[in-house]
């Protein structure tokens, strides 16, 4: 790299971190390794530590949201869980007794900043259902109208597998778009991004992440090694990508290196935010936090009317349905090759798409009804790939 480009590098990340210890609202996400002991159980030292960061942000005048993991493995001790449930009744337990146990702890830590702590719980409904997802928005930002702090958590206790976040990495990084946040602090058992394991001595810390290029040739493997949590280095790599995507700034660091990171430090990696027009929140979970149930082929024309003139996808240019789905459920939008070009919530149940393939909405609304005249996916709900 010459010399010209290093120092253009190095003023980037001088302004994206200095944009973080800016922020005036910052969501800061926090994992189950960094919350417990290495029995599971709640380690009450580090949730000190994070709150009086967290108090301290917040004395200087910055909103803050908390998004954190922990309720799993906190209800694993108290209910004789050796290892992490892998069953989801399991899983879903250990939230039940967990989550207050943890919203405790955090309850009774921020109260002695004269802080209230506020508990949201979210789905992926919520972030996917117009009305759901505005009155999430609405919520959290009463909470921090009120002087509350919010900690948000996936509701594991009614979350299904085909139905949730998979982790608090996602969640966060669609909170800090839902909220306008920015800056994202991903918070883990790991220091930062390396372009190896890190624990081999040859891996070197990346300090700036532009965009995907500068992944190339980096092996992003797991990142924790406690076995109490579900994300790894995958997921908050994917994460960062969707804060950035959305004009947030996001730093990955360790726990130990919160304050060092809120206040704009070199520490951990910093995902510069990238630049034009915001996504919107369910555009941004269509395209990295799900995966369609299924597949909807599209005739040539359509597919230059979704991805070139984004517009929303007809039953008059379906050719072929593929798989099972409900109205509602997200599905790949394919070409005739196989290749997705788009994701979208479906308006109609699979059995329903081949009466309907190649009509018009006229005809449809004619002949079948007017509930009839609508189109299979709108373009509100649907993101090209």
């Amino acid at each position: 790299m010459h010399s010209a480009e290093i120092e253009q590098t190095d003023s980037q990340e001088a302004a994206g971190r200095a944009a973080v210890a800016a922020a005036r609202r910052v969501v800061v996400k926090v994992g189950s390794s960094s919350l417990t002991t290495r029995d599971g159980r709640i380690d009450a030292g580090r949730i000190r530590d994070l709150v009086e960061v967290l108090a301290a942000r917040r004395a200087g005048g910055q909103e803050v949201v908390l998004v954190s993991s922990g309720a799993v493995a906190a209800g694993m001790t108290p209910l004789g869980m050796g290892t992490r449930p892998r069953d989801l009744a399991s899983q879903q337990a250990a939230a039940s007794v967990g989550q207050g146990l943890l919203l405790a702890s955090y309850t009774g830590e921020l109260a002695r900043y004269g802080i209230n702590a506020a508990q949201v719980l979210l789905t992926v409904e919520d972030m996917m259902r117009r009305v759901q997802h505005r009155n999430a928005q609405r919520t959290l930002r009463r909470l921090l109208d009120i002087g509350a702090l919010p900690i948000v958590n996936e509701n594991d206790t009614v979350a299904t597998h085909e139905l949730r976040f998979g982790d608090n990495d996602r969640l966060a990084a669609l909170v800090a778009h839902l909220l306008r946040a920015d800056a994202l602090v991903l918070l883990s058992d790991v220091d930062a991004l390396y372009d190896g394991n890190p624990a081999d001595p040859a891996s070197s810390l990346v300090s700036l992440v532009r965009g995907p290029a500068d992944l190339e040739g980096i092996d992003i493997g797991s990142a924790g090694s406690r076995g109490v949590g579900t994300g790894g280095m995958v997921t908050k790599v994917a994460s960062a990508r969707i804060a950035t995507e959305a004009g947030v700034n996001t730093v990955l660091t360790s726990a130990a290196n919160a304050r060092a990171a809120l206040a704009g430090e070199r520490v951990g990696t910093l995902f510069a935010a990238g630049g034009g027009r915001r996504p919107s929140a369910r555009q941004l979970w269509l395209a990295h936090a799900t995966a369609g149930r299924g597949s909807l082929v599209l005739d040539p024309g359509a597919v230059a009317a979704v991805v070139r003139e984004k517009a929303s996808l007809l039953p008059a240019g379906v050719v072929a349905v593929r798989g099972e789905f409900s109205a509602g459920d997200p599905v790949d939008l394919c070409d005739e090759a196989g290749a997705v070009v788009a994701r979208g919530l479906t308006n109609y149940d699979a059995a329903e798409v081949p009466d309907l393939m190649g009509r018009s909405t006229r005809w449809l609304a004619r002949e079948m009804g007017p509930s009839y005249e609508r189109e299979l996916v709108h373009r509100d709900d649907l993101v090209v790939l």
